[in-house]
């Protein structure tokens, strides 16, 4: 049975006037960046971010998406919007009754809500939109320092015939490539970290650039041998089939045996290089000859490589931060 749609109405204005005021939405489709300047009983009033265009968004149009999403099984699908009716399902994806998936391009109604969930978890409001032309300052972590290098050494050597580039180049690719991994990994758990204190297992959380949701895996070990077996005791299980080979007494009994590692392992070799050595203090001056570079010179090719910086900077601070929503009907 649907929910009246008077009672849908006034919690989402009530939850639209609790916004602050730099508070940005952004539709799932068109990634169209608009805020909500006034709420009234009939409309709601937006403004887009970029052409600063005024837009009213009628009631009647929400709850026109909000039937069609409860007739939807598995969602209603967002590309049956009319070109201009996104910001519908956005502004109505801040109601708790309602998720916008924007990996799956779908608006759904829950079953079941908590009407007092705050506006945080909102998987598509970002509650504050820094300014275009705001100066940023570079994040001092480390992983954003080796991407600075590795996209200099990456924009200098043609990588469709790597065959052909020089080993000291890919010497410099590997160890750029390693310690980018190593560093991004150790910024992905600590955003990790954060995540799973704001991510709930009913609501996946999406981004520009994907979505996360929370899952359980269990890892099993065995206890203390003698808790094993005791628990088997009177099963029927015969002891000598719990007892199995363990890998540290064969290589103790190898030591002092003449058995071949051959007769009790399968070997096989695999060749591999890895990462010997890195000159931090190289590193350390190229990338600020390169920052100096960049700074002063007026070369288009110096102002991509700003601007595919100032790219990689969002990213690393999209990492944590969610992304607007969607939107419906307009007449």
């Amino acid at each position: 049975m649907a929910i009246p749609f008077d009672a849908t109405w006034g919690t989402l204005c009530e939850r639209c006037e609790d916004l602050p005021d730099d508070a940005t939405l952004i539709t799932p489709l068109a990634s169209r960046r608009f805020q909500i300047t006034d709420v009234q009983e009939p409309r709601i009033i937006i403004e887009d971010v970029d052409s600063g265009d005024s837009q009213p968004l009628d009631r009647e149009q929400f709850e026109a998406l909000a039937e069609h999403t409860h007739e939807a099984l598995n969602g209603y699908e967002l590309d049956r919007l009319p070109p201009k009716a996104e910001p519908y399902a956005a502004v109505l994806a801040l109601h708790p009754r309602y998720v916008l998936d924007e990996r799956e391009g779908t608006l759904t109604e829950l079953d079941e809500v908590d009407e007092s969930a705050v506006l945080d978890d909102a998987p598509h409001l970002s509650m504050s939109e820094e300014s275009e032309s705001e100066e940023r300052e570079e994040p001092d972590i480390d992983v954003y320092a080796d991407m600075l290098l590795l996209i200099d050494a990456l924009e200098r050597e043609d990588l469709t015939a790597l065959d052909a580039v020089e080993t000291p180049a890919l010497v410099n690719l590997y160890t750029l490539l390693s310690d980018v991994q190593r560093n991004a990994n150790d910024l992905r758990q600590d955003v990790t970290d954060i995540l799973l204190t704001r991510v709930q297992h009913d609501r996946p959380a999406h981004g520009q650039y994907g979505s996360v949701q929370r899952t359980t895996r269990q890892n099993r070990s065995l206890k203390d041998d003698e808790k094993v077996l005791e628990a088997f005791e009177g099963t029927g299980i015969d002891r000598e089939q719990l007892v199995g080979v363990d890998r540290g007494k064969v290589d103790e009994a190898l030591e002092v045996v003449s058995v071949p590692e051959s007769a009790v392992y399968d070997v096989s070799e695999s060749e591999y290089v890895r990462k010997a050595d890195v000159d931090e203090e190289r590193k350390e001056t190229r990338l600020q000859g390169l920052k100096d570079r960049l700074a002063v010179s007026d070369d288009p090719e110096a102002e991509v490589l700003r601007q595919e910086i100032d790219r990689l900077e969002q990213e690393i601070e999209d990492l944590t931060e969610f992304s607007p929503g969607s939107a419906f009907g307009e007449s």
